[in-house]
């Protein structure tokens, strides 16, 4: 499981280092590759574990391609997945139209969401946040019951 939020920098060369402590297992698990694709809801990447991904590759592949809306998220999701290996020194190269789709400059934040990474410019994950926590505050309960039934 992947949890919590690192604070990490982008290289002039579009290279962010994976957090050490998530290395070992993404050398085991993926063969040092990961699959970065965009986030359909948000302006952020998606990083994926190799195994991770082809699950969900398989599960979107297999969607009816003469459905609009599967056809769209296909078109989306699969067609900007791009295979990234880690280098010897745990370095991710960003591809420039992954980086440019989620405004990533210099200063990012990797957010671990159980079996994948979200991956935002720093910037614009303060501003969901603010938005989010205060939508939150000001919330009239229309949470799902799975959710309300988990206590904190």
């Amino acid at each position: 499981m992947f949890r919590g939020i690192t604070g990490i920098k982008i290289d002039p060369k579009g290279r962010i280092v994976m957090p050490t402590r998530y290395r070992e297992r993404l050398q085991l698990d993926s063969r040092n590759t990961v699959v970065l694709t965009i986030d359909t809801e948000e302006r952020c990447l998606l990083l994926y574990p190799l195994p991770e991904w082809e699950d969900i590759e398989r599960k979107l592949a297999g969607l009816p391609s003469f459905n609009p809306a599967a056809r769209r998220i296909q078109r989306l999701l699969i067609g900007h997945a791009t295979d990234v290996e880690m280098d010897a020194q745990g370095r991710l190269l960003l591809p420039t139209l992954l980086r440019d789709y989620a405004g990533l400059k210099k200063d990012a934040v990797l957010v671990g969401q159980g079996k994948k990474f979200e991956l935002w410019d720093e910037v614009h994950w303060e501003k969901c946040r603010t938005q989010w926590l205060d939508e939150e505050s000001h919330a009239d309960s229309s949470l799902p019951d799975e959710v309300k039934s988990i206590s904190l």
